[in-house]
């Protein structure tokens, strides 16, 4: 093989490398969602308590970190007793492997807080625009988990982050 096919090939290489690794298309391409909260099934709901509407727990507005991030996030209490994170107006970057964290902090102004802090993994995010839900883990404690991060795992940068305070009703 001469030189110069040897530099294709590499070239073709190193490029899909660099693609696989940062999915430059996802700068400008929206993977848009819109999930309505959760109802909790008929059967399920007669059995419980009269109210059967979703209860909100917590609230905060997403602030920046290292991409611009915007919305509401807040956990909902269903009738059946699960637990759901709502993102509400929601907006960020889309990227590589972007997840949702619960953090052990008050706030995460910064990639080191959440990783000092400690978090609960809740799932990758379904899209970067619009209004989702996420399934809690049984028995999180609000208490210690008070706040929520978009989270780029490749890259190890916290997009914002939502604090959360309890809602009084």
């Amino acid at each position: 093989m001469n030189r110069k096919a040897l530099l294709v090939v590499l070239a073709v290489v190193v490029g899909g490398v660099g693609w696989y690794l940062f999915r430059p298309e996802r700068l400008w391409v929206n993977q848009k969602v819109n999930e309505t909260l959760p109802a909790t099934t008929q059967a399920s709901m007669a059995a419980q308590a009269p109210s059967a509407e979703p209860v909100a727990l917590t609230s905060g507005t997403f602030h920046t970190v290292g991409h611009t991030t915007t919305g509401t996030a807040s956990i909902y209490q269903l009738a059946d007793g699960k637990k759901v994170l709502r993102f509400s107006n929601f907006e960020t970057s889309n990227g590589p492997d972007v997840q949702v964290y619960l953090v052990a902090a008050d706030d995460a102004k910064d990639s080191e807080t959440v990783k000092k802090a400690g978090f609960i993994h809740v799932g990758a995010l379904k899209g970067n625009v619009g209004d989702q839900n996420y399934d809690l883990p049984e028995g999180v404690d609000l208490a210690k988990y008070r706040a929520v991060t978009v989270w780029c795992r490749r890259f190890g940068v916290n997009f914002g982050t939502a604090p959360l305070a309890p809602v009084h009703t």
